[in-house]
């Protein structure tokens, strides 16, 4: 394609670049380490004068998240990044815009807490990200990239799942993969959607009352019980046919393995390098690395459970995912979890010690 092109550039930068491309309609944000290369970098290409993409760094967190909940309730296709202890501070805005079933990209490249922690890698907001960090009943669209590449495609991908199902959708990437440079083949350009295409593809949205159409109101507050209810059983019903309909994973030399390590982010780079070893070593082990953190691969998970002695979570955190697939195997083979903690990535050859005084 003639807009296709090879670049290298960190995963950080590549989410900025994929969000001009990808049609994005304006980015609020507030500069925090791991992430701040993606304001840096919409700042640095000037999207207002090729696109008319907005780029504008608020004043805290909190600010960032409530102007993508209107930019959001307008129909736009807006976005913000920041990284653990910010994205801890959006949790009211983004079960806000859950509740009101708005669509919107949030970003969080995580690093180590609790607290301010450190600016050093982590895989420890799993639980914040895939359990809902804020209040009330209701989850995220939540993707787990692996590569500069797959922060570049995921973009796109977010959007997509975020406007067909109105509902935020997260980007849940790690200081490593957020700070690492790769090759990264960035999208073709699509134009951003007119006004006109914006009242036709959501009509939900409140855009005034062009042409005549009254505007609605978008809120997540409903002082009835009753009708509360009813909401929330139709997001239920929502969340429901999300987990029918997109849950998305891979599997690495799982066919014959006697062991399985189930990864996601740079955990997952990891476990294939311990593979490669372990295999050598004649231990035949494979990787399951969920790609969607939300929805969760439980039936891929469960079957595990019929082909191997073993299962090894490896997490960059003190153990969260591995509830998870503790859950899905129903005690039906033996689950250990590993991981390193205050920023510390581990290392491949642990991962295989690991494995072997395990099970």
């Amino acid at each position: 394609m003639a807009d296709q092109e090879i670049t290298l550039m960190k995963g950080n930068e590549a989410i900025a670049h994929a969000a001009i491309r990808c049609g994005c309609d304006g980015y609020f944000g507030y500069p925090i380490t791991p992430q701040s290369e993606v304001l840096e970098t919409l700042a640095e290409q000037k999207p207002w004068e090729t696109t008319g993409m907005v780029v504008l760094q608020a004043e805290s967190e909190v600010s960032s998240i409530n102007m993508v909940y209107g930019g959001a309730s307008s129909g736009k296709k807006v976005m913000t990044s920041s990284s653990s202890p910010g994205v801890s501070l959006m949790q009211e805005g983004i079960s806000y815009m859950a509740g009101a079933e708005l669509p919107a990209l949030i970003v969080n490249v995580m690093r180590g807490g609790p607290g301010l922690g450190t600016i050093q890698p982590s895989q420890s907001d799993y639980f914040q990200a895939c359990k809902g960090g804020g209040h009330g009943d209701y989850h995220l669209i939540v993707l787990a990239p692996a590569s500069v590449q797959e922060m570049a495609d995921f973009v796109d991908l977010a959007f997509t799942l975020a406007f067909r199902y109105r509902n935020p959708a997260m980007i849940l990437a790690d200081g490593a993969i957020g700070q690492m440079m790769e090759k990264v083949v960035l999208p073709p350009f699509k134009p951003r959607r007119t006004e006109e295409e914006i009242i036709k593809e959501c009509p939900w949205a409140t855009t005034g009352r062009i042409g005549g159409r009254k505007p609605n109101i978008i809120t997540s507050l409903e002082l009835r019980s009753e009708e509360m209810e009813i909401i929330n059983l139709r997001i239920q019903a929502k969340y429901r046919e999300i987990e029918a309909k997109e849950v998305r994973y891979e599997e690495y030399m799982l066919d014959d393995a006697d062991y399985a390590i189930v990864a996601f982010g740079s955990a997952a780079r990891i476990a294939k390098k311990s593979i490669e070893i372990a295999r050598s070593q004649g231990i035949k082990v494979g990787l399951l690395r969920p790609i969607t953190l939300w929805p969760f691969p439980t039936e891929e998970v469960k079957s595990l459970a019929g082909r191997v002695n073993g299962i090894l979570s490896l997490e960059i955190n003190a153990g969260q995912m591995v509830e998870d697939i503790r859950l899905a195997v129903e005690g039906k083979v033996p689950v250990r979890h590993f991981g390193r903690l205050g920023g510390i990535i581990p290392d491949p050859d642990e991962v295989v010690e690991v494995l072997k005084s395990s099970f």
